[in-house]
């Protein structure tokens, strides 16, 4: 199922409302559905949320990420999602997948893994906070918690036994680093986050449509060891900076959590946004899937762009659609719209990086989680400076091996067109000499090195 144009759109009051607990939820079912819905590219099986709503029971779901590289800004888009599914009512958990961040190519070296593992857990806190997400109804759980007990890993076996090498690549084949020559690793990978699903005990599944294959697998997989299907939500994958997917592995595509102002403001000036083109541009995503929901969450759900140096009224946008079409009308340019998103965003950054500097754990933990690389030294080439004889100190050639004549000392001996060369130079000559010329005979190659040596002396 894909969300429909209004279901994408909800106002600063849904979203902001009170959440209930324990209770059955305050919402109606269409209130909670459209909140559940809001801003996702796709839903797999809708029909199982809706009947747990029916149920009177808080959907449970869970959002999992791999403790690989540092997270940047574009986890706000998850966040977002996040806390419109909290205010819909829904119980949400939030997977630390550190084996898995160890299975996708050794991304993360196993020596690292519980030290990123509690590096995510400090910023995705962070980022709910900066947002006005209630963490205290989100449940962290570290997947090396579970996913190393007897029955999880009988299950792992029992799933490798029915599913083909094929299928699990195909799983993994937008989520999992590809590669020639890949280690088996990355075949688990797809079967692990499918498993999750059974032994989290929810009821769907949440993330970005780069999982799709994932997901479906999941469909078809659980039935096979004789468990129920889940639902599974998608949202749209946000572009980079510069056009492609944001990613840790990319520096130029994402910014850091802890990035400085400054940094922050030069990267979103450099960032690609072509005039008039709001497809693929990661900006203009950006603003609609982080910082419009920010402002809703907020309370005010207004993003504003000023227009002082022209003279003009800012513009006010309480919803992507209007920004789009007037980014496309040339009304919205990109000179405008950097300045307003660096603003927006340095604010949402700015409680993170207080708190960062507030925590000396969280700074230890960054260390050891990211330890900065040694600059490897550059080897020193050894230059051939060769000897005080022009070539002395090059590597042979091949060809013809000159020999020492025995004549008395320094006695001059004529070689060709009556240069003189002395025996001592000529015993020297050791190494081999190539025909020069074409002419194909070592006395003419060996006569066109005379002359150098006498010039030398």
């Amino acid at each position: 199922m894909t969300a429909t144009t209004d279901e994408k759109l909800a106002t600063a009051a849904d979203v902001s409302l009170a959440l209930t607990s324990d209770s059955k939820p305050a919402l109606s079912k269409e209130e909670q559905l459209r909140l559940i819905r809001v801003n996702l590219a796709e839903i797999l099986n809708p029909e199982i949320i809706e009947k747990v709503i029916d149920e009177g029971r808080h959907p449970r779901i869970y959002w999992g990420t791999a403790t690989t590289g540092r997270p940047h800004c574009g986890y706000f888009v998850p966040a977002m999602k996040i806390g419109q599914l909290l205010a819909a009512g829904c119980h949400v958990t939030i997977l630390l997948a550190d084996i898995h961040g160890f299975l996708d190519n050794l991304k993360a070296p196993i020596e690292l893994v519980n030290y990123r593992a509690t590096y995510y857990k400090f910023c995705v806190t962070e980022i709910l906070k900066a947002v006005g997400v209630p963490t205290d109804k989100l449940e962290f759980v570290l997947g090396s918690s579970f996913q190393k007990s007897p029955e999880y890993v009988m299950d792992v076996y029992k799933l490798c036994s029915v599913v083909s090498e094929h299928d699990a690549k195909k799983a993994g084949a937008e989520v999992v680093k590809q590669s020639d020559n890949a280690p088996l690793s990355g075949l688990l990978y797809p079967i692990l986050q499918v498993l999750d699903e059974e032994y989290l005990k929810v009821d769907a599944q949440f993330g970005g449509v780069d999982q799709r294959k994932l997901f479906a697998a999941a469909k078809d997989w659980l039935p096979r060891l004789g468990y129920r299907e889940r639902a599974h939500l998608m949202n749209p994958m946000v572009p980079g900076l510069q056009g492609s997917k944001m990613s840790s592995s990319d520096p130029d595509s994402k910014i850091d959590l802890l990035d400085a102002p400054e940094v922050v403001t030069k990267k979103i000036k450099k960032a690609e946004a072509a005039p008039k083109v709001a497809e693929g541009n990661g900006l203009l995503a950006f603003t609609e899937f982080v910082l419009l929901p920010a402002a809703s969450l907020s309370g005010t759900g207004e993003f504003i762009v000023e227009r002082e140096r022209d003279g003009l009224e800012p513009l006010v946008y309480k919803d992507g659609a209007q920004m789009k079409s007037d980014y496309e009308n040339d009304i919205l340019s990109p000179q405008l719209l950097k300045p307003a998103i660096t603003k927006a965003l340095n604010g949402l950054l700015a409680p993170i990086q207080a708190a960062f500097q507030a925590s000396k754990e969280w700074q230890e933990i960054t260390l050891k989680a990211y330890p900065p690389e040694e600059k490897k030294k550059k080897e020193k080439k050894v230059k051939n400076k060769g000897s005080r004889y022009p070539g002395g100190g090059a590597p042979p050639r091949t060809g013809r091996r000159l020999w020492r004549s025995r004549l008395p000392h320094n006695r001059r001996v004529g070689v060709a067109a009556g240069v003189p060369v002395l025996e001592s130079l000529v015993g020297s000559f050791h190494c081999s000499l190539a025909p020069l010329g074409g002419r194909g005979n070592t006395l003419s190659a060996f006569r066109e090195h005379a002359l150098v040596w006498e010039r030398a002396w």
